[in-house]
């Protein structure tokens, strides 16, 4: 992704060191890299911020500006969105958090998220200053979002059409529980045959290929693991040892 067109993340008075903190750890997951902090309540830096932010702390918090304001908070910012739960009177343009990051991924500008304090969230001031509302779908009872489930939530869905496909299941496993392939399969089948043939087990010749064919159809049903493998493998080895 490229830096200079990945959303800027701003959180307007933030109260809490670990929210930011866990809001960096957010931002890093789906590669955004720059946030802008306004006004925030226990001054900056916070240790306790740098504390939960952990890896990201080097690449987001570091890196971090503070502003006293919003607006000068949004200084090179041509389309923002505010985040918010609460029914505004302000007019302006309403989307779900899929909808808003597909209109930043298109836009050619720099675009912003505005994210308010955990207690209150943006006061109107605050949105009158945005160009669209982002409004999570939740249940209406209880709308609250924690400031780093918010923050996780858009960068999600702004990161989602541009980072790496979906992995395999299997990626990074180590190779004995990596599931075995059909060669590895198929040379295990051959294994169990040989050892079965020398024990008479094909018996009578007349039913010798159904017999084959069972034990064929049985190795494709398994889940065998490489791991499983190797370990038939070596006890059929140890077994016509004797």
């Amino acid at each position: 992704m490229q830096t200079e067109r990945l959303p800027v993340i701003i959180l307007v008075r933030p109260q809490m060191g670990e929210n930011i903190g866990a809001a960096a750890r957010a931002m890093l997951n789906f590669g955004l890299t720059e946030m802008r902090i306004v006004d925030p309540r226990d001054g900056w830096p916070n240790p306790r911020a740098v504390a939960m932010a952990s890896g990201a702390a080097g690449q987001v918090l570091d890196r971090a500006r503070i502003y006293p304001t919003l607006a000068e908070a949004m200084e090179g910012v041509d389309f923002a969105f505010a985040t918010t739960a609460r029914g505004r009177e302000l007019s302006k343009p309403v989307h779900s958090p899929a909808t808003a990051m597909e209109m930043a991924r298109a836009h050619e500008g720099r675009c912003a998220i505005i994210f308010g304090p955990e207690r209150t969230g943006l006061e109107n001031d605050d949105v009158a200053r945005a160009n669209a509302i982002v409004t999570v779908p939740v249940n209406p009872d209880f709308p609250s979002l924690n400031l780093a489930q918010a923050v996780l939530l858009m960068g999600y869905e702004y990161g989602r059409e541009l980072l790496p496909a979906e992995p395999s299941p299997h990626h990074g496993r180590p190779e004995a529980i990596q599931p075995a392939d059909r060669l590895e399969i198929e040379k295990l089948g051959d294994h169990f045959e040989e050892r079965l043939t020398e024990a008479g087990f094909f018996f009578p010749d007349t039913k010798a290929a159904s017999m084959r064919l069972n034990l064929r159809n049985m190795w494709s049903r398994l889940a065998l693991t490489r791991g499983d493998v190797r370990v038939l493998h070596g006890i059929l080895r140890q077994l016509t040892r004797r």
